[in-house]
C-alpha cells in the first residue's frame, strides 16, 4: 500500500514539474528598458510575439493612450509639447534657492491628433510635492494650440530640480496623462 502511494506520489510530482518547465518554456518574461529605466511590469515572449505593459510604455514615453471598447482598438498619440518658463519677458530656467519668484508656463502643442478635453499645469518640489499651477478645460479639435499660464508666485526653498509638468485629458478619457515635462534647478 505503501508502496503505491510512494509511485502515484512520484507520477504527480513528474507531471505537475513538466507542466511547470513546458509552461515556462512558453512564455518568457522580457525585461522592458525605456530610455535608460527598466519598468516595473515586464513584457512577455510567447510563440515568437512580443507583449508589452503598453500604458506603463506610453506614460514613459508622456504620450496619450486611447482605448475604443467597440472596435478592441488602442491608439497612442505623442504630441509635441514644449514648455517655455518665463519671468517677466525673460527665459529661465535657473533659480537661486530660498527665493519666491513670479513666473508663468507657455506651452506650445503640436501634431495633436486627438481631441483635448482638459490641460493642466502642476510643480513639483525635489522631494516630489506637487502643487497645481492651473488647471483648465480646453475645446481643442485641431492639431495644435498654445497655452499660458496665470503669473504663479512659488518659493524654491530647497536646492535641486523642480519638475513642472504639463498635463493633457483626451476627449474620450477621465484620466490626466503627462505629456511634457520641464525641470528647474535651484541653487
Amino acid at each position: 500500500m505503501k508502496f503505491s502511494k510512494l509511485i502515484i506520489a512520484t507520477l504527480l510530482l513528474s507531471v505537475w514539474g513538466g507542466s511547470m518547465i513546458f509552461a515556462d518554456s512558453v512564455a518568457q518574461k522580457v525585461r522592458v528598458v525605456v530610455n535608460g529605466s527598466e519598468l516595473d511590469d515586464a513584457g512577455l515572449l510567447q510563440d515568437g510575439k512580443t507583449y508589452l505593459p503598453l500604458r506603463q510604455i506610453a506614460g514613459t514615453l508622456q504620450a496619450l493612450v486611447s482605448w475604443d471598447e467597440n472596435s478592441k482598438k488602442v491608439t497612442v498619440y505623442k504630441p509635441n509639447v514644449h514648455m517655455f518658463l518665463f519671468q517677466d519677458n525673460v527665459i529661465f530656467g535657473n533659480v537661486n534657492k530660498n527665493n519666491r519668484y513670479t513666473f508663468k508656463v507657455f506651452a506650445q502643442i503640436d501634431n495633436l491628433l486627438t481631441d483635448v478635453a482638459a490641460v493642466k499645469v502642476s510643480i513639483s518640489d525635489p522631494y516630489g510635492s506637487e502643487k497645481v499651477i492651473q488647471q483648465q478645460t480646453v475645446n481643442v479639435t485641431k492639431d495644435n494650440f498654445w497655452f499660458r499660464t496665470e503669473d504663479i508666485k512659488y518659493n524654491f526653498d530647497a536646492a535641486g530640480k523642480y519638475s513642472v509638468r504639463f498635463y493633457m485629458k483626451a476627449g474620450d478619457s477621465d484620466e490626466w496623462r503627462q505629456v511634457s515635462e520641464k525641470l528647474i534647478t535651484a541653487q
